[in-house]
């Protein structure tokens, strides 16, 4: 037959027929459309032959009719199999249940590894996953992926410039990286200090070296304002200038603000789905239903199923659902002009040492066009503009 799997799956019998009149016996089967196949002959008054079990239920009816005896030698296929496994039922929820226990065990963590944190680091790093769950003998269905653990590790513990995560197997795997303490001061070869940009000269403190300029000077980019030659005429020697000179700066800023904003934001409700991953097909275990809201966002969390050593094509898929909403932002005028200069202090300050300060903003050009605000703003700004700049041999001599 073509469709031996499908015999198989519905179950098929091998069929013993005995008698007299086997040929018009076969001939009342197949007008009655049961199939029949691979018949063998046995003699003169024995034949056998395969047929459906579906078939096999209906046959007696017909013998009873005829000269011939039948009896079944053979039962293949599913149906029978499944009699089987049934019978077995002790052996087969012994397998099952080792399956599913070797199953658990292969996605439980059972080692965490910290590299290049230093002892008080990873007593913090331990702690912090703690917090979030990440610690031996949890399922890792129930744990952030690496970025997010990654993520959480790098925002909240303030000693790490970065972290490395890897699930390798049941183990996670960080690789620290700490932040560096201040390094000690270098040792300076000779040099003289300079103007970066254009200042008028606010206040000076020169540790070491000759200052050549004085308070309220106006000084261009690269200009001397503390000189590393030191001593009498003829009797100099070049030393490292060392010192803080602050000057006066300016900066224009171009900020435009929408006196109308519209913008999405969560409003705290959310949907978690549970899902199992086979492939590119995802077939839902908890969370069924829409959700009550319909403006939302999607966070997929995906947790691969392994077994023993081996990762399976498996997957355990968390999603949670955001709702979020639009809200109207609508500023008066006035609130529009401080919002926007705020901004540009931000802006400005980005550009700018830690230790620089505004010392003065005055608003050149203010319009409202296309539902903006639009203003240019021009600052004052005090900043340390000194930098060095070595001596080189020829200017020694």
């Amino acid at each position: 037959m073509k469709n031996q799997w499908i015999e198989f799956l519905f179950g098929r019998v091998t069929v013993k027929v005995s008698g007299r009149g086997i040929e018009r016996f076969l001939n009342v089967l197949s007008r009655n459309g049961l199939l029949v196949w691979n018949v063998k002959r046995h003699g003169t008054e024995t034949i056998t032959f395969k047929m459906r079990l579906q078939d096999a239920l209906k046959i007696r009816r017909f013998a009873r009719k005829s000269e011939c005896s039948i009896s079944f030698l053979q039962r293949s296929g599913v149906p029978f199999l499944f009699k089987r496994l049934l019978k077995n039922g002790g052996f087969l929820a012994g397998a099952a249940l080792f399956f599913l226990i070797i199953l658990v065990l292969s996605n439980v963590i059972w080692g965490i590894e910290i590299k290049g944190a230093k002892p008080a680091t990873e007593h913090k790093i331990r702690k912090e996953l703690d917090k979030m769950g990440v610690k031996i003998g949890k399922l890792q269905f129930f744990v952030d992926n690496v970025e997010g653990i990654q993520r959480k590790l790098t925002n909240n513990i303030n000693d790490l410039t970065w972290v490395g995560v890897e699930l390798n197997g049941t183990t996670y795997h960080f690789q620290v990286v700490e932040k560096n303490e201040p390094k000690k001061p270098e040792k300076l070869s000779p040099r003289n200090l300079v103007a970066k940009k254009k200042a008028i000269i606010y206040s000076m403190y020169v540790e070491d070296g000759q200052p050549v300029v004085n308070l309220n000077d106006h000084v261009e980019p690269g200009q001397l304002l503390v000189s590393g030659q030191i001593g009498m005429e003829g009797k100099t020697k070049a030393i490292a200038a060392k010192g803080e000179v602050l000057g006066e700066t300016w900066y224009k800023s171009h900020v435009e603000l929408p006196i109308e904003t519209n913008f999405m934001v969560f409003n705290g409700k959310e949907k978690e789905k549970h899902y199992v991953k086979v492939g590119n097909f995802e077939i839902p275990v908890w969370g069924f239903g829409k959700p009550e809201f319909k403006e939302y966002e999607t966070e997929t969390n995906e947790h691969k199923i392994h077994f023993l050593k081996w990762k399976l094509p498996i997957s355990f898929v968390n999603k949670t659902l955001r709702a979020r909403e639009e809200i109207n932002r609508s500023y008066t005028v006035k609130q529009a002009e401080q919002i926007a200069l705020e901004m540009a202090k931000k802006e400005i300050k980005s550009h700018l040492d830690e230790d620089a300060i505004i010392k003065d903003e005055k608003i050149l050009h203010k319009s409202i066009k296309n539902g903006k605000v639009i203003l240019d703003i021009h600052f004052k700004i005090i900043e340390n503009i000194a930098i060095g700049q070595p001596i080189t041999k020829e200017i020694h001599e």
